[in-house]
């Protein structure tokens, strides 16, 4: 069996966790919004179209966030066509995705929706078609108390109280020639900074995430950020990232290392934020919303044969297998490893598009990748330490030598718990982990969380939503104040560590 170390102490804290980085997405695509969490001719529907068990799953992942409307589809966007009576919205084309929009549910329907999910809302304003004035209308709509124009309007519309939203997103991957107004990167800084200046005028305590790279492999990557900021860094909050991942040429090793290129990213990212906090003489620094993240590639060559401009139409419905789920928890790892500069992070998405939720007429499920997302916000709160791994390493085609071990410990002090997070890479063996706790006087383990499959390929479906399923059947103890765990190949892991009037030791 493979050994591997992990090295903490109680003192060395990288961040507390900023909650959000839960979040998720919801966009105008597919039967992500209509038939995923809004279908009012459902049976699962409450007396506002709102599909009741999406939502008992959403409350389960413990949602912090959701950002909407998009996405691409924010680029085409117009606000005003998503309120007001349903009967007088305009269906309008969407160029994104080459659909049409009913608008039958929008904005204020959301903000219902966010509400009982128990989720705040982070708002993309459209700066592909639209500019400075819409996007003050918007933010006019919904945040400012009455007698305007828009706040008023929002009152006839039979919303008294403002949504109050908080955070914003100024547009959408506006480096990628496929958005709608897709701009340089001196045109694009020059209206994010406009817009978050006059929005600011408005609403001083906004939170608002200009647009980043929306890959690390973009040809602009590290150019674009840095213009960004040096026009916009004393507007904004933060930067924004986007990344997927697909296993396309059914490398397993490879696939399982790409949170190497993650890590990496995040790095450069907050390495060009500093650089020109430095360059600005500034002192505040730009913190990082990794708002779009996943695995996406399966429904890519099915999606070439979909039916132009039609509404909600089976569009990137990814089918999640235990590998996906893997590297998701990896990816989760490592959003939690840079826990100091990623404050914010959205898994793209919720329901239905690219997610860990599937609905039919006939119900909800979970898929693979579902289990460490709801791990990760249930247990993953309190402070991050500086986790030290020595871990063995394998080979790849894509990256070289990798760690087989990804791992991170969060204390959760509040709740007298530690917490370990850790996936087992190695796809033959089991590698036998030990972990120094001294400095946790009387902690036992409570709980140990396994999710293992002997197929990499397994899925979760309507038919069999159990087949990827995690066990509290973990092979761990505590032991001269030494904890000794068994992970066994390919698997996810949390292991939970309490007192014993915590954990029944």
């Amino acid at each position: 069996m493979k050994k591997a170390k992990i090295i903490i102490d109680k003192d060395f804290i990288l961040s507390a966790i900023d909650p959000r980085v839960y979040g998720s997405f919801i966009e105008h695509l597919g039967r992500a919004v209509y038939e995923g969490i809004y279908q009012p001719e459902s049976p699962f529907a409450d007396e506002q179209g709102f599909r009741k068990d999406t939502m008992a799953l959403v409350k389960e992942l413990q949602v912090p966030i959701v950002r909407y409307p998009g996405g691409n589809f924010v680029s085409g966007f117009c606000w005003e066509d998503s309120v007001g009576p349903k009967e007088k919205r305009p269906a309008r084309v969407d160029l994104a995705w080459q659909v049409v929009e009913s608008n039958q549910f929008g904005l204020n329907e959301f903000c219902d929706w966010s509400k009982k999910a128990g989720s705040d809302v982070m708002m993309a304003v459209n700066l592909g078609t639209r500019g400075v004035a819409e996007a003050l209308n918007l933010l006019e709509y919904c945040n400012f108390k009455g007698g305007t124009k828009f706040s008023d309007m929002r009152r006839e519309h039979g919303y008294e109280q403002p949504h109050n939203i908080r955070t914003w997103c100024l547009g959408n991957e506006m480096d990628g020639p496929w958005q709608t107004g897709h701009k340089t990167a001196s045109e694009y800084a020059r209206i994010a900074t406009e817009t978050a200046r006059a929005m600011r005028s408005m609403d001083p305590d906004l939170e608002l995430v200009a647009c980043g790279s929306s890959s690390s492999h973009m040809p602009t990557f590290g150019t674009w950020e840095t213009t960004v900021l040096e026009e916009g860094y004393d507007a904004i909050n933060y930067i924004s990232m986007h990344q997927y991942y697909g296993n396309r040429e059914d490398d397993s090793a490879s696939f399982l290392a790409n949170n190497v290129d993650l890590d990496e990213f995040i790095t450069n990212v907050a390495a060009q934020c500093d650089y020109v906090k430095g360059k600005l003489h500034r002192k505040k620094n730009i913190n990082i919303s990794l708002d779009e993240w996943n695995v996406w590639y399966h429904s890519n060559e099915q999606d070439k044969k979909l039916e132009k401009w039609v509404q909600k139409p089976h569009q990137l419905e990814d089918v999640y297998n235990f590998e996906d789920a893997l590297l998701v928890g990896s990816m989760l790892i490592t959003i939690l490893r840079h826990a100091d500069r990623v404050k914010m992070a959205c898994m793209a998405q919720l329901v239905n598009v690219i997610a860990p939720i599937m609905t039919s007429d006939t119900g909800a499920w979970r898929q693979t990748i579902f289990y460490p997302y709801l791990h990760a916000s249930t247990f993953g709160k309190g402070t991050v330490l500086n986790t030290l791994v020595q871990s063995p390493l394998y080979e790849t085609k894509k990256y070289g030598e990798v760690p087989s071990l990804d791992c991170v410990a969060v204390d959760h002090e509040e709740h007298g718990e530690l917490v370990v997070f850790a996936v087992n890479k190695d796809l033959q063996e089991d590698t036998e982990i030990t972990l120094d706790l001294r400095q946790y006087a009387g902690y036992g383990v409570k709980e140990h969380i396994t999710m293992c499959h002997e197929n990499l390929k397994a899925v979760n479906t309507e038919e069999n939503p159990g087949e990827v399923t995690p066990r509290a059947d973990g092979v761990s103890k505590v032991e001269g104040g030494v904890l000794t765990a068994v992970l066994k190949s390919k698997s996810w892991n949390v292991i939970r560590l309490a007192k014993p009037d915590s954990c029944g030791q």
